[in-house]
């Protein structure tokens, strides 16, 4: 590591974990009292997640700083030296393979480009030039996260974003204007959602722009007391990747009469099967297939009977919900996970005498089916499950 940093780089490097070299001293510097506090919170992220910081699309980026900062200290001699007396959990010996191959060409400057600070120098070891304005505010917006201590209140609202994301109810778009930063609204910054929780007056800067300081809380449990435009210049940084969620239900998701704009989706369909196995007449009014397709259904279940996924016999159809303006892969996904307790166990042989196995098929009672859709419909499934012992939907504990 090269010698001649400014105090400006060498905290830079400090809240990387990477020890530069100084002088020892009796006593420890502010350095390394950095080192260690940043080993500290790798020790509480494994206390409280039970395992080791990883790097991947899945993790937000505070794992993947810690992830990396590990990695730096498992190499750092002087660094090891340091806080190996604290290693009660061996993360200094532990092996930690990663799964993504390109971990090995991250190195500093990568890590920084993944919080939004550019470096211009080649290397970390190099880094001599000053951080423009910009770049210092990215920076302090990163340190400025500190926990939030009722996350258990956000945590539910975030839960529930992700399901309505999954079933379609909401979507997200690319951010645009600085007015959707409004309290009550949800964004993506930096692979991580976002809840605004409160803003506060909004007032004129002394270039004559409207702000306001807010409460932005984010699904990793922490939170920034950051400005509107802080917010708004972080969800442009992110390019595409800036978004915002849509409120819910955009448009009718099943309805008998649609709005101008409106687009078709497809339809959800509940079939009943006229298979003759035993399993299937023994329960012919329970038995039945949840489906969502984009075509027609009497042209979906043509030749049904030459289908293992129609359990090789005619069905009738004896429910349909039209779809406008949601995604149909996301919404059977969800109708297939709540009533997955029931899923009909069955092997059909096809028409060559090979075994298969339907997954779409449910020993559920008709009205379970209406009812989920209506939860569907009004955004409150979340706060149910298909129990099969009573075969209906109910709150869960």
């Amino acid at each position: 590591m090269s010698k001649g940093f400014t105090d400006e780089d060498d905290a830079l490097l400090a809240e990387l974990g990477v020890e530069i070299e100084t002088k020892k001293i009796a006593a420890r510097t502010p350095r390394e009292e950095r080192i260690i506090a940043g080993f500290e919170e790798i020790q509480r992220f494994v206390d409280k997640n039970g395992r080791v910081p990883g790097h991947g699309d899945d993790k937000d980026i505070f794992e993947r700083l810690f992830a990396t900062r590990l990695e730096r200290l498992r190499e750092l001699g002087e660094g090891r030296d340091l806080i190996s007396d604290m290693d009660h959990q061996g993360l200094l010996a532990a092996e930690n393979p990663v799964e993504d191959t390109a971990l090995e060409d991250l190195d500093d400057d990568a890590l920084l480009a993944e919080l939004g600070i550019a470096v211009e120098a080649p290397s970390i070891s190099e880094l001599k030039h000053v951080r423009s304005t910009s770049e210092k505010k990215a920076a302090e917006e990163v340190a400025g996260r500190e926990k939030c201590e009722e996350f258990d209140t956000f945590k539910p609202l975030f839960e529930q974003i992700q399901k309505e994301l999954d079933s379609g109810l909401r979507e997200t778009r690319k951010f645009e204007l600085k007015a959707e930063i409004e309290p009550g609204r949800f964004f993506i910054v930096g692979g991580q959602k976002a809840y605004v929780a409160e803003m506060g007056d909004i007032e004129l800067t002394d270039h004559g722009r409207t702000d306001a300081r807010l409460r932005v809380v984010f699904d990793n449990g922490t939170q920034s007391k950051m400005l509107m435009r802080s917010l708004q210049r972080a969800l442009n940084a992110d390019g595409d990747a800036g978004r915002r969620i849509t409120e819910p239900n955009a448009g009718p998701l099943f309805a008998d009469e649609t709005a101008e704009g409106d687009e078709a989706s497809g339809t959800i369909y509940v079939l009943r099967s006229r298979s003759d196995h035993p399993l299937v007449a023994a329960n012919r009014e329970l038995v039945h297939k949840i489906g969502v397709t984009s075509n027609d259904v009497e042209k979906r279940i043509a030749g049904a009977q030459l289908q293992t996924t129609f359990l090789m016999a005619k069905v009738d159809v004896v429910a349909t919900y039209d779809l406008y303006n949601i995604n149909r892969s996301k919404l059977e996904t969800l109708l297939h996970r709540i009533f997955a307790p029931a899923q009909l166990d069955i092997e059909i042989p096809d028409r060559l005498g090979r075994p298969m196995k339907p997954r779409e098929w449910f020993l559920v009672p008709l009205f379970a089916i209406e009812e989920a859709v209506e939860r569907i419909k009004d955004g409150t499934i979340s706060r149910y499950v298909y129990d099969p012992s009573n075969a209906a939907l109910v709150l869960r504990d």
